[in-house]
């Protein structure tokens, strides 16, 4: 390369880095439930310390036919949904009780974009063997272009938006949240009501992975949290299906489904050594333990005033009603 093309691309650099500035300035904002500023880009709300990584994810992630991309609202049963798929994908790695479950937190196993693209603006994303899998709160029609130009398999679950409100406005409680005090309950729902949410509008994104599951089912799995309660071991043997990694009938018949069910569980995960108190997911400073709360369906009888209730409702039913997704509260 000569050196006015190092100029050249030197420039190229500082006029991107000038426009992101730019346009980072100039978008809509709101304070967010833990009281920090969030920024609406791309039709969905982005926390501002993810922002940029993000930004990098959309722009320079290269997808592969092996990729595999897990998406969620925050708090609709992510932690749950890596371990699942990280033991399906990697069981042939090493045996269930020997699993890097117990000492890593399923977060440092399946690392979102924002942690791997928050390090490196392009980061090296095929060092470690085996296919990717990477996660995302981000919307499907904000995802990167090159995710739809592969076999690149894209796996949503989905809680029903009260119990996720719920659990989001729970975690922000226990997380550091700097200077900034995480707001009220019943204003917080306000904001819930009127999708500013971080990645929201709940109803924009939950939909657009739904209809994605129609239009191409053999990319787009869409999995309900409830249902991944109500049948594990049916849930994840289709996943392992969707991802052209079935179970073989000796695995079957040795109950390997039965092991990963059993190991990927709430309490299992929760009292794993890798999710003590004292253990911080790095990149995100958070404790580990933070991620397990309850992981119940319909906790939010227990918060919600039947007013809150009322007006969730109505907005789902008008946000969902001619869609044909149904929720199941309880």
């Amino acid at each position: 390369m000569g050196k006015s093309e190092v100029i050249l691309d030197s420039n190229i650099s500082e006029l991107q880095e000038k426009w992101d500035d730019q346009y980072f300035q100039e978008l809509p904002r709101e304070k967010s439930f833990s009281g920090n500023l969030m920024f609406k880009h791309d039709g969905f709300w982005c926390a501002e310390k993810v922002f940029h990584p993000i930004i990098s994810f959309q722009k320079h992630f290269k997808s592969e036919d092996s990729d595999i991309l897990l998406a969620t609202l925050p708090k609709a049963g992510t932690t749950w949904l890596k371990a699942i798929v990280f033991s399906i994908v990697h069981r042939n790695d090493c045996t269930v009780d020997k699993s890097p479950l117990i000492n890593s937190n399923p977060h440092a196993l399946v690392p979102f974009e924002y942690q791997v693209y928050g390090k490196r603006e392009n980061p090296d994303l095929r060092s470690a063997p085996g296919p990717l899998i990477l996660s995302t709160h981000i919307p499907h029609n904000a995802l990167p272009r090159s995710i739809f130009d592969t076999k690149c398999k894209i796996i949503y679950l989905c809680r029903n938006p009260l119990d996720q409100f719920i659990s989001q406005w729970h975690f922000i409680q226990q997380i550091d949240v700097e200077e900034n005090k995480p707001i009220a309950l019943d204003k917080a729902f306000e904001l819930f009501l009127q999708g500013k949410e971080y990645f929201g509008p709940f109803w924009d994104q939950i939909l657009g992975y739904w209809k994605a599951s129609f239009k191409n089912p053999e990319k787009v799995l869409f999995l309900k949290y409830e249902d991944l309660k109500r049948d594990t071991i049916n849930q994840v043997r289709n996943i392992a299906k969707f991802l052209e990694l079935p179970f073989s009938i000796e695995e079957e018949k040795n109950g390997l489904i039965e092991d990963i069910t059993k190991l990927c569980g709430f309490e299992s995960l929760k009292n794993m050594d890798g999710n003590k108190p004292d253990k911080v997911q790095p990149g995100l400073q958070i404790k580990n333990s933070s991620f397990f709360r309850k992981g119940e369906v319909g906790d939010w009888v227990n918060y919600l005033t039947p007013d809150m209730v009322s007006r969730g409702a109505s907005l789902i039913e008008e946000k969902f009603g001619e869609s044909g997704l149904k929720f199941d509260f309880v």
